[in-house]
């Protein structure tokens, strides 16, 4: 039974800061520490939260989709392994992704219904592919087989040359901090602009980039 109160909970959780994420992972996978989880936990939730903000799917709560990359979170804590030279961060950024797009292929096979779910700039780029997002083939995330991620590096290196006749100044700053996870919020600060600002530059961005990826579809033979 754990009888700490809050403020002795917080202060041993603060004790974590001075580790790595890799360490404290580590000590978590040797015997599990309910601080040290809950350290975890809130070092990573902003991310979570952001990465769920990308993510629709028609029926589902958006709480729904946090507590999925939450449970890939912990999936991450329990499968990482330091000697594989990879960064808890990014194995942690993989997991919940992939959690992420498990739960909506199920939910929306579950209910025989499309894939309709709405992903990054809020549409997929392919029909046929609805959980592939416009943010995943510009950051070239690796969540796809090696084939699938070299004709995703392709898109991306295309498409950065694009993007700077593309967009304005403001809709690639816009868009540079909402691929870090962002809120309206923050990036209204960070750029000194208006959320209401901020939200039509999405929608531009969304736009120009749809209708780039359907042009350049077009010209392929």
């Amino acid at each position: 039974m754990n009888n700490k109160s809050p403020k002795q909970r917080e202060h041993r959780q603060s004790l974590f800061q001075r580790y790595t994420d890799e360490e404290v992972v580590t000590i978590l996978q040797k015997t599990y520490n309910d601080e040290a989880m809950e350290y975890i936990v809130k070092k990573y939730r902003n991310f979570i939260k952001a990465k769920a903000r990308t993510y629709f799917l028609v029926g589902a709560d958006r709480d729904d989709i946090i507590q999925e990359g939450m449970i890939g979170l912990y999936k991450a804590t329990r499968d990482f392994r330091k000697e594989k030279n990879v960064s808890f961060r990014s194995f942690a950024e993989l997991c919940i992704t992939r959690q992420i797009i498990t739960a909506i292929k199920t939910a929306t096979r579950q209910k025989h219904i499309p894939l309709n779910t709405y992903v990054s700039l809020s549409k997929p780029v392919y029909e046929d592919e609805s959980v592939r997002r416009l943010e995943d083939i510009i950051i070239g995330i690796k969540i796809m087989d090696p084939e699938e991620l070299f004709i995703s590096k392709e898109n991306y290196t295309d498409m950065k040359i694009h993007l700077e006749s593309l967009l304005s100044s403001l809709e690639q700053q816009v868009l540079s901090l909402y691929l870090e996870g962002q809120s309206y919020q923050e990036m209204s600060q960070s750029l000194q602009r208006p959320a209401k600002s901020i939200d039509n530059a999405l929608q531009r961005i969304k736009h120009k980039i749809e209708v780039y990826l359907k042009n350049r579809d077009n010209e392929c033979p």
